[in-house]
């Protein structure tokens, strides 16, 4: 049997060559997502800006219509309901009410709602989160990706050298705010399980990224007179198979959940999919490239082997 191959051996694709096209686009997308930030904002869901969600499943298909009308004469203020899944499940969002607490708001809300719903239906998810406590997730939240980020910097300052910590920084930089960005424009639901995606899609671009550094690492020290561009070529092709077979098969499994796995998880699947594929993306056309940005020189490496050679020499 021959062995499935996503990608040829021995590529030679010029990916330093369309560094700057690359590096472009991914400047525009930091702008533009910044910019939706402040403007558009954020779809957030009932975890960052407080409320009740009840997930009910009813015997027959659900008449959407009817429970609006039922729920808004409760007097509630604004209620959303979206059917998901089968035609019998439908997932009800109820926004914090005036004056309600973190505890008892949510509780007399959910009393509400079964007073009028009453045993037609199944009460399968009851979740609550007061105003708060959304305000504390959102600070905690910011505060967990920033300390991420600093702490992959560190990592990678320490194991590398800091031309290179840049390097990877600007890469998930890029990664979380091309998420956020599509998250803004077309207002999907921010949540904290988009929050837990987010931290994955970290952690997945740079251990994507620490691979194809340590082979130009080895490359810097194998061809001593190749070019500074044609090498970074060279290991970029040499990991483009385990690259994007990794991101392969970590997709598959991302599809079957976001297909599969239904309305709790959908946002976390989402997220990690297009993070997936941006983070393939910018390992190899942000990460890489912009070493050639920020002045490195293979005189770098050279200095750092003489130097351990002079000093394994002192102690001989």
């Amino acid at each position: 049997m021959r062995r499935l191959k996503l990608v040829p051996e021995h590529t030679t694709i010029p990916f330093v060559k369309y560094r700057h096209i690359a590096i472009g686009l991914s400047v525009v997308i930091v702008v533009v997502a910044f910019a939706l930030m402040f403007t558009k904002g954020f779809n957030f869901g009932i975890d960052f800006k407080g409320g009740t969600v009840i997930e009910i499943s009813t015997h027959g298909p659900a008449d959407i219509a009817d429970l609006r009308t039922r729920l808004n004469n409760l007097g509630l203020g604004e209620v959303q309901l979206q059917r998901f899944g089968e035609d019998t499940n439908v997932l009800i969002r109820i926004g914090t009410q005036h004056g309600e607490s973190a505890h008892d708001g949510g509780q007399a809300i959910v009393s509400k709602v079964k007073a009028e719903l009453g045993d037609k239906v199944e009460y399968r998810r009851v979740e609550s989160v007061g105003p708060q406590v959304s305000g504390e997730l959102i600070r905690s939240a910011t505060l967990a990706v920033l300390i991420a980020i600093g702490g992959m910097f560190a990592y990678i300052w320490f194991r590398f050298e800091w031309q290179f910590g840049l390097g990877a920084v600007l890469s998930i930089v890029h990664d979380v705010m091309a998420t956020i960005l599509v998250f803004s424009l077309f207002q999907l639901e921010f949540n904290l399980t988009t929050i837990a995606a987010l931290l994955t899609i970290v952690g997945y671009s740079m251990n994507d990224t620490v691979v194809v550094f340590d082979r130009m690492r080895e490359n810097l020290r194998k061809y001593k007179k190749m070019d500074l561009g044609e090498l970074i070529d060279l290991s970029l092709n040499e990991t483009l198979s385990r690259t994007i077979m990794t991101s392969v098969t970590t997709l598959l499994a991302l599809l079957a959940l976001f297909i599969f796995g239904g309305e709790v998880i959908r946002s976390f699947t989402f997220a990690m999919i297009f993070g997936i594929i941006v983070g393939t993306y910018s390992s190899i056309y942000v990460a890489a490239p912009v070493l050639l940005a920020i002045g490195i020189t293979r005189d770098w490496t050279v200095a750092k082997l003489d130097k351990n050679k002079t000093s394994i020499d002192k102690k001989a």
